[in-house]
């Protein structure tokens, strides 16, 4: 069976629906992924943040040093705990609080219309600005909260050398470090209602570690990859302001495009999936796009763990796809793009335009 690059893989290079490649077996059929993330007993979210490239002992003796733990809260949490951990951070995400949202999106993108770089001008602060906002965090300060964050996501799903890794690490810390001094000044909404509920500072900063990452690259990803897919077709960008097609297209990305390529599971015993056997203490990677064919897809996970930003990201897509069609109609694509090539993570870095 021939192997894939797990960092740039697609499905048509699959030859099974579970498929063992590089010491971890690549689990792609919708059924076998769907049932695999309802059950965290069987199989155990447990590495769903660990770092794909084994962290080198000088990069390690620096996390130590800052104090850098990422205890079992939400995409990592198969305990008993995370039911309330997740209760409380998904208050932020109300559906109510989620359209409140909608005028203020609006009000960004057009701000940052104008730009010939549509991720640089646009995709790059702006899921940011809105997620601080809904977290009721203040006087955050975007670029670097960016940088620590891509810095993040490169050093736990990247494929990257020891030195790459000494790169990043500082920028690693000093997130967790920050993240903890705001929980003990009780400095935004987010860190007094952890805090209020008694989780420990520990607890809060891995969590919110994680989620100001995931709360706002992932969007980031999205409107990056529907933003240039969109300007490849004429006709449609034509008709993105009509209701409904923004909304409709933006599903089919995260169906066939999915910026969340894959996620992680631990397996607790042998399994069975697709008539493979699957030993005990296997590492699953998980693809959650669909096929061309199938409407079905698990762009936000299924189950326990589901995103608790799926609402606000489907609505920042549609509202910046929709507003920038609207007011800049004869923006057309020019140049190559690179490409942010992560296990779990893709998307254009990228989206250069002309009018």
């Amino acid at each position: 069976m021939p192997s894939v690059d797990l960092f740039t893989f697609t499905r048509a290079e699959l030859t099974s629906p579970v498929q063992f490649c590089d010491g971890r077996w690549v689990v792609s059929d919708y059924d076998d992924v769907r049932a695999v993330l309802a059950d965290p007993v069987t199989y155990l979210p447990d590495n769903a943040l660990t770092a794909v490239t084994p962290v080198a002992p000088a990069a390690l003796r620096a996390l130590v040093r800052a104090r850098f733990s990422l205890p079992p809260t939400l995409a990592n949490n198969g305990s008993a705990s995370h039911a309330s951990l997740r209760r409380l951070v998904a208050s932020f995400f109300t559906p109510a609080r989620v359209a409140a949202a909608e005028p203020r999106i609006r009000a960004l993108v057009l701000e940052r219309l104008g730009g010939s770089d549509l991720v640089r001008s646009l995709a790059w602060d702006l899921p940011a600005i809105v997620l601080m906002e809904l977290l009721g965090l203040e006087n955050v300060d975007i670029p670097t909260l960016k940088r620590w964050s891509t810095g993040s996501l490169e050093f736990f799903w990247g494929n990257i050398s020891r030195e790459r890794q000494l790169e990043l690490v500082d920028d690693v810390g000093d997130f967790h470090q920050w993240l903890t001094k705001r929980y003990h000044a009780r400095d935004g909404e987010l860190f007094c209602a952890l805090a209020d509920a008694g989780v420990s500072a520990e607890d809060a900063a891995g969590l919110c570690y994680f989620l100001l990452i995931a709360g706002q690259e992932t969007t980031t990803q999205l409107l990056s990859t529907a933003l240039r897919r969109a300007l490849q077709d004429r006709e449609l960008w034509a008709r993105l302001p009509e209701p409904g097609v923004a909304e409709s297209f933006v599903e089919d990305v995260l169906r066939t495009d999915t910026p969340v390529v894959t996620w992680r599971r631990l397996t607790a015993r042998e399994v069975v999936l697709s008539g493979v056997r699957v030993p005990a203490g296997a590492e699953l990677v998980l693809l959650l796009s669909g096929k061309e064919s199938d409407p079905r897809h698990l762009a936000f996970g299924y189950g326990r763990h589901f995103c608790l930003g799926a609402g606000l990201a489907r609505l920042e897509a549609a509202v910046v796809l929709r507003t920038v069609a609207a007011h800049e109609p004869s923006l057309r694509l020019v140049g190559s793009t690179e490409w942010l090539q992560l296990l779990s993570f893709r998307a254009p870095k990228s989206v250069m335009v002309e009018r």
